[in-house]
């Protein structure tokens, strides 16, 4: 299963790439429906992600050090900082990062856990969170290139992302986890159906795979989808969805993306 993880986590990286890749030196520029964020200061927060989640797996000591000395505002600052590099350069920099990332993550023992911010993760749990933030991150450089997204198989995970943080999306929006199941009926692009949760729950969330997964990484409003939810709490859930860790993201803004400080899921 890792290394099958690690084989989508790359795929979603290369996807990325190769459209930005692409772009003559003047669209790094371009912003982001992100406020203040251009497509380079996207790639510079991935770059810099990931150096900090290699850094947890490798070593664990050093990411203790640097994690301490983050502030409230680092996501900026290091987005600025990187954006200011030659596109050329940063790439390489993305690159180098996500590789390093892939590399230390396959070493980690079974069972083992990685620390991060507040909390520890599984290798699992980092993998599939590194993925969704690629993607979430790539959804805000399509929306400033009008390049459709197209849906892959890789969106399973994000949608796992989205229900797995079911619980801790209320606890960051102040409101207590409710403990009624919910079914998760997603449907994808071929037809085929994506579930969770059991099947005779009386709340249900359903609708397109890739509308819930934009939702969970806030990158568009509940008006711009159609997802259906059926109970209070289903309701509720789609009101406060996030897939990532932290305070509440400041999703659904404007054209309905929001920065989202989308960072891994801790568990």
């Amino acid at each position: 299963m890792r290394s099958e993880l690690l084989a989508d986590l790359a795929a979603e990286g290369a996807a990325l790439d190769e459209l930005v890749s692409a772009l003559p030196a003047v669209d790094w520029a371009r912003p982001t429906p992100a406020a203040g964020w251009t497509i380079a200061h996207q790639v510079a927060h991935l770059a810099w992600t990931d150096e900090l989640a290699r850094s947890a797996v490798a070593d664990p000591a050093a990411f203790a050090v640097r994690a301490a000395g983050e502030t409230v505002d680092s996501v900026d600052v290091a987005a600025a900082r990187g954006a200011a590099d030659p596109p050329a350069a940063l790439l390489d920099r993305w690159r180098a990062g996500r590789a390093g990332l892939a590399a230390a993550l396959a070493t980690v023992p079974e069972g083992a856990r990685v620390p991060w911010i507040g909390s520890s993760m599984s290798v699992a749990s980092m993998t599939t969170a590194r993925l969704m933030e690629t993607w979430a991150h790539g959804v805000d450089v399509r929306d400033a290139l009008g390049t459709p997204i197209v849906e892959t198989a890789r969106l399973d995970h994000v949608a796992h992302l989205g229900v797995r943080a079911r619980a801790s999306a209320f606890a960051v929006h102040g409101l207590a986890p409710p403990d009624t199941p919910v079914r998760v009926d997603l449907t994808r692009a071929d037809g085929t159906h994506w579930t969770a949760g059991p099947e005779d729950a009386g709340q249900r969330v359903s609708g397109p795979l890739q509308d819930f997964c934009l939702r969970v990484v806030q990158r568009r409003p509940r008006a711009a989808l159609a997802l259906v939810a059926v109970g209070p709490d289903a309701v509720r859930w789609l009101d406060v969805a996030q897939a990532f860790a932290g305070a509440p993201g400041r999703g659904s803004e404007a054209h309905g993306h929001g920065r989202g400080r989308t960072g891994t899921l801790r568990g």
